[in-house]
């Protein structure tokens, strides 16, 4: 069970929750959730005008709502909020929205009381899930539309999902043995307020490439084997006097995984080759960046998981409410977009050395790694299936933060755009998965083919690869690349 508390989840821990992991609410977070409670209280008891609780919202901001009428604002709120298209998210992210949401709320400043939390926190113990669609938010007032789907099942409102499809979300209240609640005032707006949708998204790719990431280094030393490449390259040395950490680590790696020499490295100590191209030669260089892009962005995305994004911000110890932009998805939307320029990076130099097996031209080995090439193909497909994968992944590599429509009538006049970011985040993650899985195919059907041993490093990864990959002849290619990620995440200890 992991214990939220509104300052100390991690990327791993969301990811842990997507996949089924319950979830338990720090007592003392939710002392302090009820104590900001009474702020709005106050607020209403007095008829001071605070945004969000007695006024409309964005351009109707400056109308007043009568005490009468309060609850049925936060209501209509996520009514009207709930425009969200396209496909649903799937049910482990559905459950990293709803946790990343119970963790901002546990920040106690966002005027909300601890029921709802709790109520939130009990549909996701048990398994009901709203039907969130992908699509309509632009990160910048929150993610208001995703959110508001979400919010709509603690009302008994909007779908959820059930064993043959989304069915009304009351009935799944129901029959999980749940009340629906009565929001009462900013409670509607507390819900939808923030950037969760960016942040559990980014987070649950962050998990995947603090995985992914290392283990590019490791496939690409199969490569370099298979290519019979020289480790002078990442002499520590060079590195040294260009300090920058991911490339000093990933030259440090590849010396640990491929040691001091192989049966492969002997064979080609003499040879007259002086310096390999930069698909291998630059590994350090090109992985580095990647792990120092990685350092960078995650460190935003996990500081956002635990950070407070509402609008107008509730402060216990003055007993005020300031407006301010804390839901503003830049930061989220900034590290997915980095993110996704690296992943591309990763798929496009791991391609090159793809080329570089398959190519008779680029070493001594046969052409697309057949032994019986004519009457087999071998691996020429599968390296035109990365190069198509790595056209698309270039294009998802254009961030999506630099854009901007301003949206509420001129009010939002500068958008993040943080949730199109995320979502093609995650589709870049899958990509590389698929390039790097083909570059460890072929990578170790060359070392077959090479006839020597490989470094002792290496040996562990290889004798994964052949329990599930024999010896190639032709043979379905999709069920050879789909046995080659099944190994690679379990390697690395991917979640399916």
């Amino acid at each position: 069970m992991i214990h939220l508390d509104g300052r100390t989840l991690t990327a791993e821990q969301l990811e842990r929750i997507a996949a089924g992991e319950e979830v338990s609410l720090d007592p003392g977070a939710l002392a302090l959730v009820a104590d900001n409670r009474r702020v709005i209280q106050r607020m209403v008891e007095e008829g001071r005008t605070v945004y969000g609780v007695n006024t409309g919202f964005g351009q109707f901001a400056d109308v007043i709502i009568p005490p009468d009428q309060l609850c049925q604002l936060q209501l209509n709120l996520l009514r009207s909020h709930a425009a969200g298209v396209g496909e649903p998210l799937t049910r482990p992210q559905t459950r990293a929205l709803m946790a990343a949401r119970i963790n901002c709320l546990l920040k106690a400043h966002s005027g909300i009381r601890p029921e709802p939390i709790q109520l939130l926190a009990a549909c996701l113990n048990r398994d009901v899930l709203p039907v969130v669609p992908c699509q309509g938010s632009v990160g910048a007032s929150g993610d208001l539309a995703p959110l508001a789907h979400m919010g709509l099942l603690l009302v008994g409102e909007g779908l959820a999902w059930g064993p043959g499809g989304s069915r009304p979300g009351g009935e799944a209240l129901a029959e999980a043995g749940l009340l629906p609640i009565h929001l009462e005032a900013k409670e509607g707006l507390a819900l939808v307020n923030g950037t969760q949708f960016i942040t559990a998204l980014g987070n649950l790719a962050l998990a995947r490439l603090k995985r992914i990431i290392p283990l590019a280094d490791e496939i690409a030393a199969l490569s370099l084997e298979a290519l019979r490449g020289s480790r002078l390259a990442y002499d520590a040395r060079i590195h040294a006097q260009r300090p920058h950490p991911g490339q000093i680590e990933v030259a440090a790696h590849l010396r640990d995984i491929l040691g001091d020499t192989s049966e492969i490295c002997e064979s080609h100590r003499n040879c007259r080759k002086v310096q390999d191209a930069y698909s291998m030669r630059c590994v350090p260089q090109v992985h580095g960046v990647a792990r120092d892009a990685l350092r960078f962005a995650g460190e935003i995305l996990e500081r956002e998981l635990n950070s407070a994004t509402d609008n107008p911000m509730v402060f216990t110890d003055t007993q005020e409410s300031r407006s301010g932009g804390n839901f503003h998805g830049q930061y989220p939307a900034f590290a997915c977009d980095l993110l996704a320029i690296a992943v591309c990076d990763l798929a496009s130099i791991s391609e090159r050395r793809q080329e570089r097996m398959a190519n008779p031209a680029y070493s001594d080995l046969p052409a697309f790694l057949c032994r019986n090439g004519g009457l087999e193909s071998g691996f020429m497909m599968a390296h035109v299936s990365s190069a198509a994968l790595v056209s698309e992944m270039k294009g998802l590599a254009h961030p999506a933060c630099v854009d901007s429509i301003p949206t509420s009538a001129g009010k939002e006049d500068h958008c993040s755009m943080g949730p199109i970011a995320a979502r093609k985040l995650l589709r870049a993650v899958d990509a590389l998965e698929q390039v790097l899985a083909i570059e460890a195919r072929m990578a170790l059907e060359g070392v077959r083919l090479v006839g020597l041993q490989a470094a002792k490093g290496l040996q562990p990864l290889i004798s994964r690869l052949s329990e599930a990959c024999p010896p190639w002849e032709d043979r379905e290619m999709f069920r050879e690349i789909e046995a080659t990620v099944a190994v690679l995440r379990a390697y690395a200890g991917l979640r399916t």
